[in-house]
């Protein structure tokens, strides 16, 4: 069984760090993609970074390029956001997924394998 559990979520000052963590367990990890989503009250899901089975196959959404980082631990299957320079627009709950092929394009594709999701709260 697929599974995926997200921590890290916490209130935080605008200009503050915060890293999210993605648990993972039941799939090769190095074979798949894993892709980090936020949702804001009232907003859009957004795709916000990505990472697939080469370290080549990473990507970041505009809004968050130069402040965020993905990355992973093969051997805790483990996949991290490090998350700087926090602004307020940054609120919202935090979600990674998980799909297979992770060769192809991590953007691309449905992402079919998701976690329960933390919040990150960036407030004064």
């Amino acid at each position: 069984e697929v599974q995926l559990v997200e921590s890290g979520g916490a209130l935080v000052q605008p200009g503050g760090s915060l890293t999210l963590s993605c648990s993972t367990s039941g799939f090769t990890f190095d074979l798949w993609a894993i892709r980090w989503f936020r949702q804001a009250p009232g907003k859009e899901r957004e795709g916000v970074s990505c990472i697939g089975e080469s370290d080549w196959n990473m990507a970041y959404a505009d809004s968050v390029k130069g402040r965020f980082t993905i990355s992973k631990d093969s051997a805790k299957k483990t996949v991290y956001l490090q998350m700087n320079s926090l602004k307020p627009d940054d609120t919202a709950v935090y979600y990674c997924a998980a799909r297979d092929s992770g060769s192809y394009d991590c953007e691309e594709y449905e992402y079919p394998y998701w976690g329960q999701g933390t919040q990150v709260t960036v407030s004064s």
